[in-house]
């Protein structure tokens, strides 16, 4: 309507000007209800063409949308594991901060398991001691083991010796039994100083190992204990949260309630433009929205990010074909639109549904000296029509509460 009435201002109202005071024609008398038409069919015609074609100019190279949307993610509220609620800490519809207890599960089996494992390091430390002490041990026996053996030797050495000087002194199978005895010896000092490096094996190889074991298992127990504390990971809103001691969770049926996070909603409007303005939407283009949450505000946008796929073309592999007729009709482009300003998007509740508009800026391209004058004009001529979708946003923001109030049966 205001893209006629303007044209109208260009075209009709001028005719009829000059057929009236310049003609001297009058209302009523030359000017009638029947002759308007072959009176002013030059100006109707004209702005006819003229509005179409400003109305083309306007939503194509200055795109608007009512599918915005302040679209926000939640986070399921899930335990890593099955188990039955002991203790709740919080309420529904309460705010947490990120890190604060949510709920309890049962976890009596996990503190036995820790419980164990401690026992089982405790115990590994205990052997040690033991180890360190037979190990001294082990040192005694060897000197202990080296003296007899030493005896023995000294023992036969003086028998041949004996026997050397005078054969008939020492019987041969005597000198036989104390070769025979030493090499017992050198046997048991040998397996004195295997035990004590089998002991020292034990002390630097074996029982640092179990004690290592012993602690994973620790630290395994710990992990399954913390994970029965179920945690907020972000600062938001608990919503559906009905949780009471007593009650069964478990991850794959349903989730325990839902996080609502603080900045849900509140970073960007994810709007949806026509496929034909695929060419004209680009980063870093200047925007508007009012929001039905926030009425009579026009907020400043700029386009952050503009999603090159169109998701209504989208299919997962099935052992159908896929039949293009049942795709329904052509989606939108996604454009995701980030307030110029920090703290614009305060007071648009996350999900409200908003208008936007987004409007092709040529100041690069008019400050090229070697742009033709043809297209000089034109360039100035869509950035000049912006300014006519700019008005009928704000005109959209003074209305929209009263079709909201007023005319939709609230």
């Amino acid at each position: 309507m205001l893209e006629l009435l303007l044209c109208s201002m260009l075209t009709i109202l001028p005719d009829y000007l000059i057929r009236r005071y310049g003609q001297g024609k009058r209302i009523g008398r030359e000017i009638t209800l029947y002759s308007v038409w072959y009176e002013l069919r030059w100006g109707i015609t004209a702005c006819l063409i003229l509005t179409v074609s400003l109305i083309t100019l306007i939503f194509y190279f200055h795109p608007s949308t009512k599918n915005v949307t302040a679209v926000f993610r939640t986070i399921s509220i899930l335990p890593e594991t099955a188990g039955r609620v002991a203790k709740v800490f919080v309420g529904v519809n309460e705010k947490v901060e990120a890190g604060a207890p949510l709920f309890q599960l049962d976890d009596s089996e996990q503190q036995a398991a820790r419980e164990s494992a401690q026992r089982r390091i405790a115990e590994i430390d205990a052997e040690v001691k033991v180890a360190e002490t037979e190990l001294a041990s082990a040192d005694g026996a060897i000197r202990q083991a080296e003296g007899a053996y030493q005896q023995a030797l000294n023992e036969l050495e003086t028998k041949q010796e004996l026997m050397r000087r005078n054969a008939n002194v020492v019987a041969t199978r005597e000198i036989e039994r104390l070769q025979v005895a030493a090499d017992g010896r050198q046997g048991a000092v040998d397996a004195a100083i295997g035990n004590k490096r089998t002991l020292q094996s034990r002390l630097t190889s074996l029982l640092p190992a179990q004690r290592a074991s012993a602690e994973a298992a620790l630290a395994q127990a710990q992990v399954e204990l913390d994970k029965m504390l179920v945690r907020a990971g972000v600062a938001g809103t608990l919503q559906q949260f009905t949780l009471r001691p007593g009650d069964v969770v478990n991850p794959m049926l349903r989730p325990a309630g839902i996080l609502v996070p603080a900045e849900a909603g509140r970073v960007a409007l994810i709007a949806g433009f026509g496929q034909i303005e695929t060419q004209v939407m680009k980063v870093g283009m200047i925007a508007e929205a009012t929001c039905i949450g926030k009425p009579f505000t026009i907020l400043p946008m700029v386009v952050t990010q503009v999603q090159d796929v169109v998701a209504s073309g989208q299919f997962r592999p099935t052992d159908l074909l896929i039949d293009v007729q049942k795709l329904g009709q052509p989606g939108s482009i996604t454009v995701y639109l980030e307030p110029l300003y920090p703290g614009e998007l305060e007071g648009v509740p996350p999900g409200g549904s908003c208008i936007a508009n987004a409007y092709t800026n040529n100041h690069d391209a008019l400050a090229d000296k070697n742009i033709s004058g043809p297209r000089w004009l034109f360039l100035h001529v869509v950035d000049a029509v912006g300014l006519v979708h700019a008005m009928i946003l704000r005109m959209q923001a003074i209305l929209l509460p009263v079709q909201t109030l007023v005319f939709s049966g609230h």
